[in-house]
């Protein structure tokens, strides 16, 4: 699909891997809304990337919000073509803590409502914004872009939620896809590895270089826009299609 001219529909569009997404969409022409918590820093983000960008405020565990923010996508660029969804949440805890408590079912689930259930949404409803496109020669009419983790496949100590989120959205790719392919849209996902993100917190340069160890070449963390040159090239080559692709620089986790 070519990129230029096209709506791109970028959630957790306010910083990290969304960010990076929306930088390189822009670059390739595209106009794109990002959508984020209301009290992110879509507003100014929006802002800093110019006039083909708009914040959309959304809150994906309510599925009246996201119905909301892609209808106000719809009216402000008429039609949705790439949806991004890059949101998500990382929370650790152990079956069993050392202090003897069990994992809080309340957080397993708020894991699973962020980062799957969420994206579920999305991603049905940009596609039935997508269906509604006219078809390219190809008979395309919208390609899906969903980011996993390699903790979908090799999940650390403490990351049972994170990793079951993760690990549901490597499942539902090729099902979608398969869904999806009458209508023309394709749906993809990425697995990052160690990304240079907001979700590493405030952690010290030893544990940075730490992470970055983990890679095997290069050895360093991964960039945003690393993330974002790769969901352009799946945007634009017409081939692939119900894949996921670990974008890790050939990492293997350890246990802990």
């Amino acid at each position: 699909m070519d990129i230029s001219r096209r709506v791109a529909v970028v959630t957790g569009g306010a910083g990290g891997l969304g960010r990076g997404a929306a930088v390189k969409l822009l670059e390739r022409g595209a106009r794109v809304a990002l959508l984020d918590l209301e009290q992110s820093a879509g507003k100014d983000v929006a802002r800093e990337l110019g006039d083909s960008t708009v914040f959309v405020p959304v809150d994906v565990t309510d599925t009246n919000s996201v119905g909301w923010a892609v209808d106000q996508v719809m009216s402000a660029f008429g039609r949705v073509d790439i949806c991004v969804n890059a949101a998500g949440i990382l929370v650790g805890h152990r079956m069993i803590g050392r202090d003897g408590a069990l994992f809080p079912i309340d957080r397993f689930k708020k894991v699973i409502d962020v980062n799957l259930i969420g994206l579920f949404d999305m991603t049905r409803r940009t596609a039935g914004a997508m269906s509604k496109n006219e078809p390219t020669e190809d008979g395309e009419r919208g390609v899906i872009v969903n980011v996993a983790s390699i903790a979908a496949f090799e999940g650390q100590i403490g990351q049972a939620a994170y990793s079951a989120s993760k690990g549901g959205i490597v499942s539902l790719t090729l099902p979608v896809a398969r869904d999806l392919a009458s209508h023309g849209i394709r749906v993809m996902a990425i697995a990052p590895g160690i990304m240079d993100t907001p979700m590493l917190g405030a952690v010290g340069d030893e544990v940075r270089e730490s992470l970055a160890k983990v890679h095997v070449f290069p050895k360093r963390l991964g960039l945003p826009e690393e993330l974002g040159s790769l969901v352009v090239s799946i945007v634009e080559n017409p081939m692939l299609n119900g894949e996921v692709i670990r974008l890790d620089a050939a990492a293997r986790l350890g246990p802990r």
